[in-house]
C-alpha cells in the first residue's frame, strides 16, 4: 500500500475533511488518475495494487471509504470485499470493467454500496465519494435522532435507530444503501416513487444517467426480502407493497 501526499485545498462543496480512502487498483495509471483527482478534493489518499494488499492496507490505514476494482492479482475485489466488510462496515465503490448485472448483483451482495463501470468520468467518481460519505454523517445523524422510530408493514419492521430491517425469518443484513433505498419506499408505502426521485433522495445523485444503479440495488434488496414487497412499474419507478390495513 502506498499513501499519496497531497497538498491541495479541499474543493468546495466536498465533505473530505481529511477523510480517508483507499483506492485498490492493479492498473497504475487507473490508480494514479483516481489518487490525483481525490487527493485534488482534498481527501488522504492510499493506493493498494492486489487483494491481499488492499486487505492489509484498509486494517492498518483505517480509511473511511473504499474505491474498489474487482478484478485484482492475489484475490478479486469481491473477496476483498467480504474480508474488509467482515472487519468494519466501510462504504465501498466498487468498479467493473464488464458491464455485467450478475457481477453487480454479486458486489452489492457482498457489501458494496455502488458500482461504476469502466470507463468513466474523474468528476464523476469524485461525486459519488462524496455522496457516500455523506450517507454515512446522514445515517450518524438518524442514529443520534430516534424520533423516527420503527415502521412495520405487516411481517417487515424497519428500525430506523438501529438501522435494522427484519422479517419473521429473522433479521435481515442490509447494506447502507440498501436499507436507505428501503427506508424511501416505506416513508410512502404503495406510492410509486420514480427511479429519479429515488436517486436524488438516496444517492443525492441527479444526473439521470445513474437509474441503472436504482435498478440494481432494488434487484439487491429484493434477493434479501423478498421479490414481492417491492413493485415494478414499468417505465415509471418502484413502491413498497405494503400491506392494506
Amino acid at each position: 500500500m502506498t499513501e499519496i501526499q497531497q497538498d491541495n485545498q479541499n474543493a468546495g462543496g466536498t465533505v473530505s475533511s481529511q477523510r480517508r480512502v483507499l483506492v485498490v487498483e492493479d492498473e497504475p495509471t487507473i490508480a494514479e488518475s483516481i489518487a490525483a483527482r481525490l487527493g485534488a478534493e482534498g481527501f488522504k489518499v492510499a493506493v493498494a495494487h492486489d487483494g491481499p494488499g488492499a486487505v492489509d492496507g484498509f486494517h492498518t490505514w483505517q480509511p473511511d471509504l473504499v474505491v474498489l476494482d474487482i478484478m485484482l492479482p492475489g484475490f478479486d475485489g469481491l473477496e476483498v470485499c467480504r474480508r474488509i466488510q467482515a472487519q468494519r462496515p466501510v462504504p465501498v465503490l466498487m468498479l467493473t470493467a464488464r458491464d455485467d448485472e450478475t457481477d453487480l448483483l454479486v458486489g452489492l451482495g457482498v457489501g458494496a454500496d455502488d458500482y461504476m463501470t469502466k470507463p468513466f468520468s474523474m468528476r464523476e467518481l469524485a461525486a459519488r465519494v462524496n455522496v457516500l460519505l455523506r450517507r454515512v454523517e446522514r445515517a450518524q445523524q438518524a442514529a443520534r435522532t430516534p424520533a423516527l422510530g420503527s415502521l412495520r408493514f405487516g411481517e417487515l419492521e424497519i428500525d430506523h435507530v438501529q438501522r435494522r430491517v427484519r422479517l419473521a425469518s429473522g433479521d435481515v443484513h442490509l447494506t447502507p444503501t440498501e436499507f436507505d433505498l428501503l427506508a424511501c419506499l416505506a416513508a410512502q408505502p404503495r406510492a410509486v416513487l420514480t427511479r429519479e426521485q429515488l436517486l436524488a433522495e438516496v444517492w443525492d445523485w441527479t444526473d439521470a444517467s445513474g437509474t441503472r444503479t436504482v435498478d440494481s440495488h432494488v434487484k439487491a434488496l429484493r434477493r434479501k426480502i423478498g421479490a414481492s414487497w417491492i413493485r415494478t412499474v414499468h417505465g415509471v419507478g418502484y413502491a413498497l407493497e405494503a400491506p392494506l390495513s
